[in-house]
């Protein structure tokens, strides 16, 4: 049991009058579909309600289809949802269904490699058109997949819309990727064409992949064709030039009408503890939800402009490039996004006049750490919301913003994954925040903790769960024909309720506290840890950068080993101080249980290239595991980090 969180903002009246949710409940009582007034009413209708609310996502942001729909959910089993039979629509037609919107901004990019580019939504059909145009006659269609090996830039949309436009399937990675975690990726789908880059720039460093593309060619034999995007002074040999895909020609841009679950995107699980899972995404379930969610959660729309770093690896790619359904620009980032230094990110969302910016809890806490005032030190007007995601964020982490910002802008923190491409706690501009919490629950989105006996918990950590069908779920593993893949990665623990992976508590007000991933669970006598809570405590000292906690667990029902590795800050040693520090915060803020056995000091926490924290590699070493057997060294950030914990698991039975 544990306090309830401390507000430390409520709506404020000009974040309200501004609220698009508003109007969509407004509209909602007018035509007699709900009478809901507050967002808890919308919420609870949203989920007890959910084919009624869908309908009217839907009919409110008018979807086209070129078929109609016979029922809007035929099936509400999970898995084996059935979402809108009969509809047939494109994803990518909706970015463009707005002519008004023609000479607005559409695409803002910012690399190290090149100058700024700008596009409007009239510039960007065009050469979505010619893209199209280009990739029809190499022999794409309905059906097909096309991958890209390439960094945030506007080729990459332009790509993905006109691969999308086709009924074909778009797949990607980012450049930084070595050439086996690729491989282990495309090769799942068989693309037959891929776009590469022959290189980036990372800061001031230029990056050679021309030996990792030679490596992907040759190691995909569906491959027919490969084209270069130029991005730098390198170029790829024997390749279909960029130039040439593009060129002029009379070809109308048009859209293929695919089925509500037709594969839109696969997206693909980190790969760090086996071969990554190859999710599919349909076009409807991706539009519907993503038009929910950039308006009504992040208040997007015609003249907006979202700035979220990403790369093209990570599902944020996908949902940043869908603000341009609700008509909003989208500002790509590429390279190095600390350099110059720690402000370059605020430099941008003053320069591209950002209305949302998303940023990593750990970029927002390194700023906190550096003394950075943003409000102060740049013109930051038009920004009416932070995001974050992909991390934990302390407590700290809410005040901070909220003393640099006031009231005036909303700090949105979520949590969501690539199995939904969404996410499934956030705020909204009609929600309060509470320090270190997500505000809620998302609409349409039944999600609750369950205890092991598939009981809901409220003020206890319990497995997240989804109880009703989103229409974003994966419609299917690639490859995995029978379903099994699928049932055994979110349905297996509790039937017929989607089981998503991570620690949670839900307080009494609805907030939500995302504890750690429940495949990394600290179980310490029967009672579990989560290792988000040591994250938040350790934060916030200046003299650790960054840490890692994993517990071995006693085969005769010991308490087990609970070892904390952490990375002291640049001059900073691990002596007997530095560890009653550490410990004497952790007592404090959490409690004697959570107290580490051992801690231990290393130069890296390893992280995958989607930014997420190795625990349960790191736990496998600890347990005998060859470090090469754990993780695919190109699905990690430096794969050398893990080389110190085989080192300590060789050396502990020795001390």
């Amino acid at each position: 049991m544990r306090a309830e969180p401390e507000l430390i903002y409520e709506p404020h009246p000009d974040q309200v009058a501004k609220a698009r949710v508003r109007g969509f409940m407004a509209w909602l009582r007018d035509t007699g579909r709900a009478d809901v007034t507050t967002w808890d009413d919308l919420h609870r209708w949203s989920v007890e309600e959910l084919e009624p609310f869908w309908k009217s996502v839907w009919e409110y942001f008018e979807v086209k289809a070129r078929t109609p729909y016979e029922e809007v959910l035929a099936d509400r089993s999970m898995p084996g949802t059935v979402w809108f039979p009969g509809a047939t629509l494109n994803y990518a037609e909706h970015c463009f269904a707005d002519s008004e919107a023609a000479d607005q901004a559409a695409i803002i990019a910012h690399s190290q490699a090149r100058e700024p580019v700008e596009l409007t939504f009239a510039e960007l059909r065009e050469q979505v058109r010619r893209v199209r145009a280009g990739l029809s006659r190499l022999g794409v269609g309905r059906g097909d997949r096309v991958a890209g090996y390439l960094p945030n830039c506007p080729e990459a949309v332009i790509a993905f819309l006109a691969t999308a436009s086709l009924g074909a399937t778009w797949t990607g990675c980012a450049p930084e990727f070595g050439s086996r975690s690729v491989v282990d990726r495309f090769g799942q789908v068989e693309p037959r064409v891929l776009l590469a880059v022959a290189g980036y720039t990372y800061g001031n460093k230029q990056i050679d992949k021309r030996d990792e593309v030679a490596e992907i060619r040759a190691d995909l034999p569906s491959l027919e064709h490969v084209i270069h995007v130029p991005y730098g002074p390198m170029a790829l040999e024997d390749t279909t030039t960029w130039s040439e895909l593009t060129k002029p020609t009379e070809e109308p841009l048009t859209f293929e009408p695919v089925p509500f679950d037709h594969p839109l995107f696969v997206l693909f699980s980190s790969g760090t503890t086996g071969k990554p899972k190859a999710i599919v995404h349909g076009h409807g379930g991706i539009l519907l939800e993503h038009l929910k969610n950039h308006t009504f959660h992040w208040n997007l729309g015609s003249g907006d402009r979202l700035l979220w770093f990403t790369t093209t690896a990570w599902m944020m790619w996908n949902t940043l490039v869908s603000a341009l359904l609700v008509r909003s620009a989208i500002v790509l980032i590429d390279g190095n996004p600390l350099y110059p230094d720690t402000r370059e990110q605020w430099r941008l969302a003053q320069e591209t006049k950002a209305t949302l910016m998303g940023a990593s809890p750990g970029y927002l806490m390194a700023c906190r750490k550096e003394g950075i005032r943003p409000a102060e030190e740049f013109d930051l007007s038009r920004l009416d919301q932070i995001g974050a995601a992909g991390s934990p964020f302390p407590a700290e982490g809410f005040r901070w913003v909220a003393q640099q910002f006031g009231s005036r802008v909303l700090l949105n923190v979520g949590s969501g994954g690539t199995d939904v491409c969404t996410g499934l706690v956030q705020a909204s501009p009609l929600q309060p925040v509470w320090a270190g919490e997500m505000s809620g629950a998302s609409l349409g989105v039944d999600v609750k903790a369950f205890d092991e006996a598939g009981n809901v918990v409220v003020r206890h950590v319990g497995e997240l769960v989804i109880t009703s069908p989103m229409p974003s779920m994966p419609v299917a593993f690639w490859g995995d024909e029978d379903g099994s893949r699928l049932r055994a990665a979110y349905f297996e623990e509790y039937p017929g309720v989607f089981r998503f992976g991570d620690w949670c508590r839900f307080s009494s007000v609805g907030s939500c506290l995302i504890t750690g991933r429940s495949d990394a669970t600290l179980n310490r006598g029967g009672v579990r840890l989560g290792t988000g809570e040591f994250y938040r405590v350790l934060q916030d000292l200046d003299e650790v950068t960054d840490s890692v906690v994993v517990h071995l667990e006693d085969p005769t029902g010991g308490m087990g080993e609970l070892i904390l590795f952490v990375v002291p800050a640049p001059g900073v040693v691990l002596d007997e101080m530095l560890e009653r520090r550490v410990v004497t915060e952790i007592r404090a803020a959490l409690s004697p249980r959570h107290v580490p056995d051992r801690i231990v000091a290393v130069a890296a926490v390893p992280y995958s290239r989607t930014g997420k924290k190795l625990e349960v590699p790191v736990k496998r070493i600890l347990r005998g595991a060859d470090p090469a057997d754990v993780a695919s060294p190109g699905a990690l950030v430096d794969p050398a980090a893990l080389d110190a914990y085989a080192v300590y698991a060789r050396t502990r039975g020795q001390e």
